[in-house]
């Protein structure tokens, strides 16, 4: 099946199209530190694209050509991947939090030709993944050894002459190759063509509000699937106002600035910003305001403005479950999450909520053109759609393993449907895990009940083998701060209850044997989660498998580890 879209609405014409209509209006918004921020025209934008498509050109880059790129979500980001587009090329975005042993796999794997480095944490850490004479060039916001390293963005956009005209590219012609984080081996390049996103938004915007009104802030990695669909692809199609992050510590500034209509956001940010909540407003507190007529309007609007989410229409949240719960909590606050589902194989475009909470708990119905199936031997949940990848990079035969005999692609997801056609994950085909007793586990309902206490950052419900599951948490900040002031034994009694609460709710084979909560924060940079937050389980297994008996036979719910 292949994606079939207007040639006008391709990701080239559009950026004439603005280029041509809006030349003055405002696209980007970009921090540029010290609390100052540049704003950038679509003149000024594809006016820089321009010349540096006819610089990568000058240096022999064309058609079939890799072009990576290394950096945190940026102005530059996205004028990066018009000219790469403009001078014929693929583009080959990298996280900007991988490790210089994957660095130099994924450059080395998808033969790029040149590497554009920009903004980053620790590129020091990363530039060894570099290979030996592989072109460079820096964005302005890059850190000071890249700009001593390599030519600078400013200086090749100053001395070139734009490229002329409107060239553009064959719908069909390969966009680029997105490395998949995933949370086992070693990444595999998704391969995608510009019809394929087109057709992919296109269904989006039928159920998303964005417009050419619309800002968004711009902060998840743009070499994942959904931020490049719904901001970049997003942008193209809509003209919309998008605003980028400056860093963590700066967060709540930047949502103050963009005050976003549209938000999209994983889950593990979507409970963070609830802890924060929760963390000056205690639960019950709020509980009782919300319960006050004059009073609950205000302490949302109070909360939602602080947030930077008082103007939003449409908040969405992905790339992992969202807990039911805490969907309820935004609801009770005014904000219905929508959720979507999807995966880098299918751009992120699969089904999505409506955010009512008469679907919490499901990922709603499919896109208008997308075909969902539920294999009959092993619940997997398959998906049919105009938009599914071509491939992985040089992977025929992974490819192939990726989809039925009959064209579906494999999700690795368990699911169910609803009577109203929604449908439900259940679980990963491959994450289920046996215990001793010959009883199957999925661990992912179970780890949504956990990740609700306002203590838990991440967590992993393990244990094959076992007599019982077990859980391995990570704690919060505030919750690691309140361990060093003394508060070790409250949390560990307030786990326990949490713990107690859980094993009520689930069958006996399912009931957790104890919390056990590691010392050691789960990172990218340790390999214990994807850029986008996802748990590598594979690597907890690794790490910590050797312990689960010494743990289990202390007979504590609460074991601390390190």
């Amino acid at each position: 099946m292949s994606a079939t879209v207007s040639p006008d609405q391709l990701p080239l014409q559009r950026l004439y199209h603005w280029e041509r209509t809006a030349p003055n209006r405002v696209a980007f918004t970009q921090p540029v530190g010290g609390g100052q921020t540049v704003d950038y025209t679509w003149k000024q934008v594809v006016d820089q694209a321009r010349r540096m498509a006819a610089h990568l050109q000058a240096q022999g880059i064309g058609a079939g050509d890799k072009v990576a790129m290394l950096s945190k979500n940026t102005a530059h980001w996205m004028m990066t991947d018009y000219a790469i587009w403009m001078a014929g090329a693929i583009s080959v975005p990298l996280y900007p939090t991988l490790a210089a042993g994957t660095i130099r796999q994924i450059l080395e794997h998808s033969e790029a030709k040149l590497l554009f480095v920009g903004k980053l944490d620790g590129w020091l850490g990363m530039k060894p993944g570099i290979p030996e004479g592989l072109p460079c060039i820096h964005h302005p916001l890059a850190e000071a050894d890249a700009k001593k390293s390599y030519p600078g963005w400013d200086d090749i956009v100053a001395k070139t002459a734009p490229l002329a005209g409107e060239p553009v590219r064959p719908a069909d012609d390969l966009s680029t190759i997105m490395y998949t984080s995933g949370t086992t081996g070693a990444p595999k390049g998704v391969m995608h063509t510009f019809a394929n996103f087109m057709a992919a938004v296109a269904a989006g915007l039928e159920r998303i509000p964005q417009n050419e009104g619309s800002r968004m802030l711009s902060y998840l990695p743009l070499s994942h699937v959904v931020e490049r669909a719904l901001v970049e692809h997003g942008q193209l199609q809509t003209g919309m106002h998008v605003y980028f992050a400056e860093s963590l510590d700066t967060f709540t500034t930047d949502m103050q600035r963009a005050r976003p209509t549209v938000f999209f956001s994983v889950p593990r940010l979507w409970v963070k910003f609830q802890q924060a909540v929760n963390h000056k407003m205690p639960q019950k507190k709020l509980d009782t305001f919300l319960k006050i007529p004059i009073l609950s309007g205000i302490v949302k609007k109070k909360i939602l403005s602080t947030l930077g989410l008082d103007q939003c229409i449409f908040a969405a949240g992905g790339a992992a479950p969202m807990p039911a719960e805490l969907l309820a909590w935004y609801s009770k606050l005014g904000l219905n999450i929508a959720e979507g589902y999807g995966m880098t194989e299918n751009i992120g475009a699969s089904h999505i909520t409506t955010g009512d909470p008469d679907s919490f708990g499901t990922v709603g119905r499919p896109y208008a053109p997308v075909q969902c199936r539920i294999a009959p031997d092993n619940g997997e949940i398959q998906v049919k759609a105009p938009w599914n990848m071509l491939g992985y990079y040089k992977q025929p035969e992974l490819s192939a393993e990726m989809f039925t005999d009959d064209g579906w692609l494999k999700t690795g997801d368990k699911g169910s449907t609803d009577a109203q056609g929604r449908l439900k994950i259940t679980g990963r085909v491959k994450d289920l895990f046996k215990t001793s007793k010959g009883k199957y586990v999925a661990p992912a309902p179970i780890e949504d009940k956990l990740v609700m206490h306002n203590a838990v950052e991440a967590c992993c419900v393990t244990g094959a083998n076992l007599g019982q599951p077990l859980a391995l948490l990570m704690i919060n900040a505030e919750a690691t701060a309140v361990v060093k002031n003394g508060g070790k034994a409250e949390l560990e009694a307030s786990l326990a209850e949490h713990l107690k609460h859980i094993n009520e709710t689930l069958d006996p084979h399912e009931q957790l044997d104890c919390l056990v909560i590691t010392s050691e924060a789960w990172t990218v940079d340790n390999d214990l989660i994807t850029p986008t937050f996802k748990v590598k389980r594979n690597r907890i297994e690794d790490m910590f498998a050797k312990n689960y008996d010494r743990w289990v036979g202390m007979r504590k719910p609460v074991v601390w580890h390190g």
